[in-house]
């Protein structure tokens, strides 16, 4: 699986990151790339939070972000 990250910041000053395949997963920082860490850590949670519920293939295969 594969998911891009986009960014952008903020008129306030805060950096924004989302990830658009997961729905919600947004996270707001100081600096562009705290705001992308908590994106993809976020993005982590809901994957393994879909995993144990069941509402996804438990086959692992290998998950990558890619800036946008």
């Amino acid at each position: 699986m594969k998911y891009t990250v986009e960014y952008e910041q903020e008129e306030d000053g805060r950096w924004l990151a989302e990830v658009l395949d997961l729905p919600g997963v947004l996270a707001y920082g100081q600096a562009s790339d705290e705001a992308v860490a908590k994106a993809q850590a976020l993005a982590l949670r809901v994957l393994a939070d879909r995993l144990e519920h069941g509402e996804s293939s438990p086959e692992f295969v290998s998950i990558t972000f890619a800036a946008a």
